[in-house]
């Protein structure tokens, strides 16, 4: 974080602001400067966080200009590969989403220029977050399983420790991580910068059909982990791994069970009962609160009394 924020920045944020709790950073030119903490949004002031907007410093362009030039060690051509995906990862597992002006040419997204926001995510390896659902998860064998949640509910950090406590208990499977938008791994010139356990390969910018239909031809994977099933793509891939006999973990947003049935295309993947395990994450108590497990019925097998 040092070398990605001014100097006035990170002054304030080291010495103010629960780091271990802090999940993004949010600036917009010409607006107060937003940090989101264990659920909440607080702005930023000169004496840390404030519920007053009228106290709260405003990023200006030159302030996030040099956040993305330094964020790109300042060669944007040299990441542009990650930037006309929408981001930039820095050492640290640290990812600046970036929004601005979209260049199209040919119908290709060439690049982002102009650049009006940005979200600094800072990820958190919250290891044991995943133990209440292990044990459903991991019974005779590893059981396909999604991780149901809406933007910020906490898929992504389960899905890691999913992968951690896989080789923590020893269980020796080939994992194959498809870490498409570089949020699990986190990986910094190859190298992950989170922990998904001794046993895991990544695959990191590619999306899920070329990982998928690579990774089982080279890497012979027992589980394929992957993030965010989003389009008829994604789900076109994931039939083909199951239909391998590869085991898949995956996660997909929806605030519930009600809501996942209604999502467009998977109720071939729910008829056909791909998914043997399906939990239900939410933020009400603090992204990772535990909504419920269901099994392939989507019947519930573990479910919290509100």
């Amino acid at each position: 974080m040092k070398n990605l924020l001014t100097d006035y920045l990170y002054d304030i944020v080291s010495r103010k602001v629960p780091m271990d709790r802090l999940n993004e950073i949010r600036l917009r030119v010409n607006m107060p400067i937003v940090l989101h903490i264990s659920g909440k949004n607080y702005y930023l002031s000169g004496e840390g966080l404030t519920g007053n907007k009228n106290m709260a410093i405003v990023c200006t362009q030159d302030m996030l200009s040099e956040i993305i030039r330094r964020a790109s060690e300042h060669s944007l051509y040299a990441i542009n590969h990650q930037l006309k995906q929408g981001f930039i990862t820095i050492s640290g597992g640290i990812r600046v989403g970036i929004a601005g002006e979209v260049v199209v040419d040919n119908h290709r997204v060439k690049t982002i220029k102009n650049f009006d926001g940005i979200n600094i995510r800072v990820p958190h390896e919250v290891q044991g977050c995943s133990l209440n659902a292990f044990n459903y998860i991991m019974q005779d064998t590893f059981l396909n399983t999604l991780i149901v949640s809406p933007p910020g509910g906490g898929k992504t950090t389960f899905i890691r420790d999913i992968l951690y406590q896989l080789s923590n208990h020893n269980y020796c499977y080939n994992v194959l991580l498809v870490d498409e938008r570089y949020e699990i791994a986190n990986c910094f010139n190859g190298v992950p910068q989170l922990n998904v356990g001794i046993f895991t390969d990544v695959y990191s910018g590619c999306n899920k059909l070329y990982g998928f239909e690579n990774g089982v031809r080279s890497m012979r994977p027992d589980i394929i982990a992957t993030d965010e099933l989003a389009n008829t793509e994604d789900l076109e891939a994931l039939k083909y791994v199951a239909n391998c006999g590869v085991k898949v973990l995956s996660s997909v947003h929806a605030a519930s069970i009600e809501e996942l049935r209604q999502k467009p295309g998977f109720k071939d993947i729910l008829d056909s009962k791909v998914f043997k395990r399906f939990v239900v994450l939410s933020s009400r108590r603090g992204p990772g609160t535990y909504e419920g497990i269901y099994d392939e019925n989507l019947r519930g097998i573990y479910l919290i009394d509100n």
